[in-house]
């Protein structure tokens, strides 16, 4: 996305890439090798690849369209990074075949207007007919990001959105799509076009969702986010995918209207969303039977939905506020998500995937077979596919745009957001970055072209990352001079669009050794080096990703009395392989008093296994204090959880002694 307002400016595939050592560039490699064969073997397999023939069977759900565009976008984006000639005629050949589909005047749809099938927008409640369109318009986005506007799919994106201008704009249909995607899809194609009809329609459905456009369901219209206008909610609520992608919508709007109060509106139900309805992990969405999110406080770990598509719709949210306000905030939900949502759903070899992604795996997993289609939410172990495959294809998607994630430019100079092993090409200014990030925290980013003026290098200091130093290694001088931020006050871009608050850290410089001051748990946090860079300098980064003790705010009670336990971005998990046989995952009970030893991809905690046997009453008048004995429990990261085997699982541990960890909590 290129908006054409706001603090930070994003930079392309052809800026920044990813290398192939790192942990996202690895990912990145098993989804280009692996998981884009694997989804395109099932699209066919499942039929919905041929759903687009004139004729025939229609196969899947109403919205199986959308994962062809989804695989679309993810192979734009993959032809856009590699250029490989075979990745651009696979995206050819199908974008040939969803345009032999589409309708004279625009209509393109697979599953309404034709023989025996409802009238088109018959159903705005669960057809997802506009949801799709949505996901088509961006990848004809993707690829006119990539090739140009000259192209099949383009056009035919353009068709289906002058179709939806003329049927949906003022005077025709005053209406919705039940599930929010059209409109930061317009938004971004006016982006790429000029053409402000686009915006404008996107503006006309943000406005008119909250108004009870759509019919009331067994959910409530919040199912919809259709209960309150997006301009007087609070907090996010309802599908959680969808009030992502309504929401990233709203901002998109936003920022090329210059709205503030539309801005402010989602960045308030952002922070409280964040703070009342987020889990450990990033992920969002308590609820199973709507995909929904809870209400405040109210987040189960052993019925976390967690939706792998929640989470990618969280990303693209955050992203499109840091880019607009600048806030560290944003940056570090990213990177709590990716690491701990994201990074967990696909299986290391990316043809096994979470659709939701739970914090307590309460009994073994069974493994699904690897040529049988599951149930979305009956899967408790990575699945080859599913009735709804939304997850597979979003995450595809993800994976060949991440490195647009990483790094933006401004006036000033060059921004890093999301640490791995990469290049930055930012016109006058070219980056190459070391790192082994997560697994240590030391990131080493040196200069390989560079002005002659004074330009500033702005680095980003997690929230969780006290104690965090920095040095400047300068070409051919043989002392670092060493630099230590302090923080700085809060200071408006300029933009009419900056209204979201951010607080800074400046770099300054000082003799001796010093560290960053905590950023605290809900503070923005930057370093910030502004000097004349020679080419050869290299700034060395170091966070402190030794493991830490996380406590619950003690409103949540689902979890209340008990520990996590993280290291650097990376959330960590007890699994039953890690016991002895016969253990529970249940029984454990962590020391906090004990030091956690941080070792290759593990922490190994202090633990006491409860002796738990089973009666004829769970409950006592005076307490259970079963007999317990001490051990050493080895913890692991939780997006490797289940690639061992089927286990069960807990992130949240019962504390060995609850009180310890109320007043202190960390987060």
């Amino acid at each position: 996305m290129v908006p054409s307002a706001g603090r930070l400016r994003p930079l392309g595939l052809g800026e920044v890439s990813l290398r192939t050592a790192g942990f996202w560039g690895e990912r990145q490699r098993v989804n280009r090798a692996a998981t884009l064969d694997h989804i395109e073997h099932w699209l066919e397999r499942a039929g919905w690849l041929g759903n687009f023939a004139l004729e025939g069977e229609r196969h899947g759900r109403e919205f199986s369209d959308t994962e062809i565009y989804k695989f679309l976008e993810a192979l734009a984006w993959e032809y856009g990074r590699t250029r490989d000639p075979s990745t651009n005629e696979r995206f050819r050949a199908i974008a040939a075949r969803v345009a032999g589909a589409q309708q004279p005047d625009g209509y393109l749809n697979t599953n309404f207007g034709r023989p025996g099938q409802q009238p088109r927008y018959s159903d705005l409640e669960w057809g997802h007919e506009l949801y799709s369109y949505g996901h088509l318009i961006q990848a004809a986005v993707a690829r006119a990001r990539t090739v140009g506007l000259d192209d099949q799919l383009v056009q035919v994106a353009l068709r289906a959105a002058d179709h939806v201008c003329e049927v949906f704009g003022v005077g025709g249909i005053e209406s919705v799509c039940g599930h929010a995607e059209i409109e930061p899809a317009l938004v971004e194609l006016y982006r790429v076009t000029g053409d402000s009809r686009y915006l404008e329609q996107a503006r006309l459905f943000i406005e008119r969702r909250g108004h009870h456009v759509l019919s009331d369901i067994e959910f409530g219209r919040s199912y919809f986010q259709d209960d309150v206008p997006v301009r007087e909610a609070t907090v996010f609520r309802g599908h959680a995918v969808r009030a992502m992608y309504l929401s990233a919508g709203a901002v998109d709007v936003a920022v090329e209207t210059g709205d503030e109060e539309l801005l402010e509106a989602v960045a308030r139900q952002w922070r409280n969303t964040i703070a009342r309805r987020t889990y450990l992990t990033g992920g969002i969405g308590a609820r199973h039977q709507d995909e929904a999110f809870g209400d405040d406080f109210v987040l189960p770990p052993d019925r976390a939905y967690s939706e792998t598509c929640a989470s990618v719709g969280s990303v693209m949210l955050a992203w499109r506020l840091l880019l607009v306000s600048g806030d560290a905030r944003y940056a570090d939900l990213i990177e709590r998500t990716l690491f701990n949502v994201i990074a967990t759903s696909p299986s290391a070899d990316g043809t096994r995937f979470f659709y939701t992604n739970t914090l307590h795996q309460r009994s073994l997993g069974v493994q699904p077979p690897p040529d049988e289609i599951v149930p979305r939410a009956s899967s408790n172990l990575r699945a080859p596919w599913f009735t709804v495959s939304c997850c597979p294809t979003n995450l595809a998607r993800t994976f060949a745009s991440l490195a647009a994630y990483l790094a933006t430019t401004d006036d000033h100079g060059v921004q890093i957001h999301q640490y791995a092993a990469s290049t930055v090409d930012a016109g006058p200014i070219a980056l190459d970055i070391d790192t082994d990030y997560p697994s240590n925290g030391r990131i080493a980013i040196h200069i390989r072209r560079t002005p002659d003026t004074p330009w500033t290098l702005t680095l980003r200091v997690p929230a969780w990352a006290t104690g965090a130093s920095c040095t400047v290694e300068q070409n051919p001088s043989p002392n670092p001079a060493e630099t230590a931020a302090q923080p700085a006050q809060n200071a408006d871009s300029g933009s009419h669009n900056a209204t979201v608050p951010s607080a800074d850290l400046t770099a300054v410089p000082k003799a001796e050794h010093a560290t960053i001051p905590s950023a605290g748990p809900a503070a923005a946090g930057w370093l910030r080096l502004e000097r004349r860079f020679a080419v050869g300098d290299t700034v060395v980064l170091n966070l402190p990703v030794t493991p830490r003790l996380t406590f619950p705010d003690p409103r949540i009670d689902a979890v209340r009395g008990c520990v996590a336990v993280e290291r650097g971005p990376v959330v960590y998990c007890a699994e039953s392989v890690d016991l002895p046989p016969g253990t529970s995952v249940d029984a454990v009970r962590l020391d906090p008093a004990v030091p956690l030893i941080d070792s290759p991809g593990a922490v190994t905690a202090g633990v006491r296994i409860q002796e738990l046997a089973d009666g004829d009453w769970p409950y006592s008048s005076s307490g259970f204090e079963p007999a317990s004995e001490k051990a050493e429990l080895i913890l692991r990261p939780y997006h490797d959880w289940a690639s061992r085997g089927p286990s069960t699982m807990r992130v949240w541990l019962q504390l060995d002694s609850p009180g310890d960890g109320v007043a202190g909590q960390q987060g």
